[in-house]
Order: structure tokens, then C-alpha cells, then sequence
């Protein structure tokens, strides 16, 4: 059997699941499109100790991110927990490791969006997507949301939003993700697939 044309990275650090949960669910949008993978991967946390290594592989979830999957894919889904409004240190320290991508160009054209979970309702998804924008633009990626088309983002009271997926947790990263919050970041990641497959034929 042929492996599919095209391969969406979908990204993410999750510290207790929720903003894994989001990304299987773009992941699912993502293989909804014809011709299209979701390749699912991580970034390792950040450690104050400096002599902290991670295994090579994790315990759970997905593998670790390498270059070739920035080189390789034909899409990013990036996510993160909001960290005060902000994403989390290990999303931001992979990103600042890019540097050769930047330069040579690698993920310029191609389409991207982002996705968060908070613990609390207010605490900061729309600042914390927006954030995680500004470094892909400086990639020259082409930054996806999701559109008013959706009647999902007039009714939801828990996360889903015009700059991309996201989801209120809890205090305890217990709360389940609402019906709305899962149809918002499935129909995320199949916009962002067929995005990739029209620029791909484009070109």
C-alpha cells in the first residue's frame, strides 16, 4: 500500500494530557482528508537541572520531534498549555533550536495553525495561540484559523476559538473536552490538510 502524499506534523507538549487530547483530535481532522497523515510528536520538558537528559524515546504519547519531520511535512499543527498567558517553556525552546529551519527556509509556504488547553477558563488561551503565531510568521508559514462558518465558536463555553483549537481543562487538567471544543479542533485540522493539499497542487 502507497503511504499517503502528504504529511501534516502535528506538535504539541502536554504536561497532564488535555493538549494531547486536542492534538488526536487534529490529528483526526487531519486523516479525514484524503491523501493526508497526521504524524503526531512531542517536544521533551525543559529541566532546571542541568544535568536532567530525557530518554530518547518517552513513556507515553508521542515521539520525540526530529528535524526531518519539519523537513518532511507539508503542514504544522503546533500546541501548547498555556504557561501565564504564554506557551510553555519546552514549546519555546524547541522553537529558539530552528534557527537552520529559518534560514534555509524549510517551513516557509507552508500552512500552520495552533491549539492550547488552560486550567482555567479565562487563563489565557487567545494570548497563548497568539503567541505561538509570532515565531511561525518568522518562519513565513502560513497561519490558519478557524472561521465564523463554524456556529460552534457562538455557542461554546469552553475553549474553541477564531485563532485555533483550544480547551478549559480544570485546575486538575480533569475536565472533559466539550462536544464543541472536539468538533472545533477536528474541523481545525482537516482545514489545515486541505489547505495543504490545494497549495500543493498549486504549485
Amino acid at each position: 500500500m502507497n503511504s499517503p502524499e502528504l504529511s501534516i506534523l502535528v506538535l504539541y507538549y502536554s504536561r497532564h494530557g488535555s493538549t494531547r487530547k486536542l492534538a488526536e483530535l487534529i490529528a483526526q481532522g487531519v486523516e479525514s482528508v484524503p491523501g493526508c497523515e497526521a504524524r503526531l510528536r512531542t517536544v521533551p520538558a525543559v529541566s532546571t537541572v542541568s544535568e536532567a537528559v530525557e530518554p530518547d524515546i518517552p513513556n507515553e504519547g508521542a515521539p520525540y520531534v526530529d528535524r526531518q519531520d519539519l523537513q518532511e511535512c507539508a503542514g504544522l499543527a503546533l500546541g501548547s498549555p498555556t504557561r501565564f498567558g504564554n506557551m510553555a517553556a519546552a514549546v519555546k525552546y524547541f522553537l529558539d533550536g530552528t534557527t537552520s529551519e529559518w534560514l534555509s527556509g524549510t517551513l516557509a509556504g507552508k500552512p500552520a495553525c495552533v491549539f492550547t488547553s488552560t486550567g482555567s477558563l479565562h487563563g489565557g488561551q487567545e494570548s497563548t495561540l497568539l503567541s505561538m503565531m509570532l515565531p511561525l510568521m518568522h518562519h513565513g508559514m502560513l497561519l490558519l484559523g478557524l472561521p465564523y462558518t463554524h456556529p460552534q465558536l457562538m455557542t461554546t463555553a469552553s475553549g474553541g476559538t477564531p485563532y485555533g483549537a483550544s480547551h478549559w481543562s480544570g485546575a486538575g487538567g480533569n475536565q472533559p473536552l466539550s462536544d464543541d471544543s472536539r468538533t472545533l479542533a477536528v474541523a481545525l485540522g482537516r482545514r489545515l490538510a486541505e489547505t495543504a493539499v490545494r497549495l500543493r497542487s498549486a504549485s
